[in-house]
C-alpha cells in the first residue's frame, strides 16, 4: 500500500485497516511459527504497511492539536 494511497483514507478507514494489517500479521506470524512460510518477506511488507498507518494516524492527530490551539 502506497503513501499515496493511505493519504487519502478517511480516519476511520485507516484504524479498519490498521486492524486488519495487524490481524493479518498475527496470523503470518502464526504460520510462520508453525511451519515456514514460502515467502517470509510478506511479514516485513505488512509490519512496513502497519507503521505507515500509523503514522499517518499520528501526523493527523498532531495536525489536529495544531489547529485547536
Amino acid at each position: 500500500m502506497e503513501q499515496k494511497v493511505i493519504r487519502e483514507l478517511t480516519d476511520d478507514e485507516l484504524r479498519e485497516r490498521l486492524d486488519e494489517q495487524q490481524k493479518q500479521l498475527n496470523k503470518l506470524k502464526l504460520n510462520h511459527a508453525v511451519s515456514p512460510l514460502e515467502n517470509p518477506h510478506k511479514i516485513k511488507e505488512y509490519r512496513k504497511i502497519i507503521a505507515r498507518l500509523k503514522t499517518e494516524l499520528r501526523q493527523r492527530e498532531l495536525k489536529e492539536q495544531l489547529n485547536n490551539q
